[in-house]
C-alpha cells in the first residue's frame, strides 16, 4: 500500500487459517437490499419529517474488504475497489479535513469557530461559545436549520444522545446529521476551497488512492466565497450525498492514520491531530474527534478495547484501525461486522510492546 509502512512480517502472528475464514464469512454476510439505494435509505430513515432525499445516490454492490497488516493486504473479500457510499463513516473523513486545517494553523481546536469563520450560525451568544471541538466532538448542541433540514428531524440524535435543550455547548452529545453539515460548512468556509479538492491533494493523492471515490452534498449545499459558489459535502449519507469510496481506499485511509499521519517519507497530517482524533470526549468517553474509540468495549464489546474505528449505518460501514496488531480493517456492506472484528482480533496476536 505504499512506502514506509509499519515494520516487520505481516504474517508474523497470524493464523492464516482462521483469517480466511474469517474473511470468507465476512463475504457471506452482504447487508440486503442495498442494490436498490432510494428504498433502502427510506426504510434506514427514522424521520417524521423532512425525509426527501436532497443528495445523488449509488446503489450497492454487496459485501466487500480487506484485512491489512503493517501495510500488506492478508485477506479480502468481494469486490474491495468497487466505490462505495460510505454513510457516517464520513464524518471520521471529515475529521482529517480539520486536521489539515489545524496543521495549516487556521483552526485552534479550542477557539471559538467564530473567529475564524464569519456564519450566521455562529452569530448568536450561543453559537459564539462553540468551539471546533464541540463542532468535531458532537457536543455543539446547537440548534437551527441548515440545507432546509433542523436539527429536530435527525431522529438519531435522540437515540443515545445527552443533550439538553438549550444547553451550553461541550455540556451534551448527540450523534445529529445536521450538526455535522454546518462543521463541513464552517471548514468550507475556513479553507475557502471545496473539501474534496483538499481532501484530494493532501491526503488521497499522497497515499496513492484510486479515482473512484468522490464526496457530494446536496443539491441546494452551496456557499458563496469570493464571488463564487463553493459546493459543501455533507458530513453523512442521511439525505444522501457523503463520500463514496472504495474499500481498498479506506483502509489507506486507515493506514495513514495508524501510522500517526506519516506516509513514506512524507508527513500528511501532524501526529498531534491523530492522537486528538483519538481522545476521548468528556460526555462520550467512546467518541473522540469524529471517531468512535472501543476503549471501554462499549461500541463493539467482543472486540479488542485498542480498536478506534470510523463506521457508517451501524456498522455496515467500518474502518477498524488497531494499532496493538498493527491492523486495519475495512468493510462495506457487510452485516455482523463484530463477529468480523472478533475473529480476525482472535487470529492476529497483539505487537509486543517496545
Amino acid at each position: 500500500m505504499g512506502d514506509g509502512i509499519v515494520p516487520g512480517d505481516p504474517w508474523a502472528g497470524v493464523d492464516p487459517g482462521r483469517l480466511a475464514e474469517a474473511a470468507m464469512q465476512q463475504g457471506e454476510r452482504p447487508v440486503p437490499g442495498v442494490q436498490d439505494m432510494a428504498t433502502y435509505l427510506a426504510a434506514q430513515v427514522s424521520d417524521t419529517a423532512h425525509r426527501e432525499v436532497m443528495g445523488p445516490l449509488l446503489d450497492g454492490g454487496g459485501a466487500s474488504g480487506l484485512i491489512v497488516r503493517r501495510g500488506t493486504v492478508l485477506a479480502s473479500w468481494g469486490d474491495p475497489e468497487r466505490a462505495e457510499m460510505a454513510y457516517s463513516a464520513t464524518k471520521s473523513v471529515l475529521s482529517l479535513v480539520a486536521g489539515l486545517a489545524f496543521d495549516d494553523g487556521l483552526l485552534r481546536i479550542d477557539e471559538p469557530v467564530c473567529r475564524a469563520v464569519s456564519l450566521p450560525q455562529f452569530a448568536d451568544a450561543h453559537g459564539q461559545k462553540i468551539t471546533w471541538r464541540h463542532l468535531l466532538d458532537q457536543t455543539s448542541q446547537w440548534e437551527g436549520e441548515l440545507w432546509s433540514k433542523p436539527i429536530w428531524v435527525d431522529a438519531q440524535s435522540t437515540r443515545e444522545g445527552t443533550e439538553s435543550a438549550g444547553g451550553p455547548p461541550g455540556e451534551g452529545w448527540a450523534y445529529n446529521d445536521v450538526r455535522v453539515n454546518l462543521t463541513a460548512l464552517a471548514l468550507t468556509v475556513l479553507l475557502r476551497r471545496p473539501l474534496p479538492e483538499v481532501l484530494g491533494e493532501r491526503i488521497m493523492e499522497p497515499i496513492g488512492a484510486s479515482s473512484t471515490w468522490s464526496w457530494h452534498g446536496y443539491a441546494d449545499s452551496v456557499v458563496e466565497l469570493d464571488g463564487r459558489k463553493v459546493p459543501v459535502v455533507s458530513g453523512g449519507a442521511h439525505w444522501g450525498g457523503g463520500l463514496w469510496i472504495s474499500a481498498g481506499d479506506l483502509a489507506r485511509i486507515g493506514q495513514l492514520c495508524l501510522q500517526g499521519g506519516q506516509w513514506g517519507k512524507h508527513r500528511l497530517l501532524s501526529a498531534r491531530w491523530t492522537d486528538a482524533m483519538w481522545q476521548p470526549c468528556p460526555v462520550k468517553p467512546n467518541y473522540g474527534l469524529s471517531w468512535w474509540l472501543n476503549d471501554h468495549r462499549t461500541v463493539w464489546p467482543q472486540a479488542p478495547a485498542t480498536g478506534r474505528c470510523a463506521r457508517g449505518n451501524g456498522g455496515n460501514h467500518l474502518l477498524w484501525v488497531d494499532p496493538a496488531r498493527d491492523l486495519v480493517v475495512s468493510s462495506r456492506w457487510g452485516a455482523d461486522v463484530e463477529s468480523l472484528l472478533t475473529e480476525v482480533s482472535h487470529a492476529i496476536e497483539p505487537t509486543p510492546a517496545a
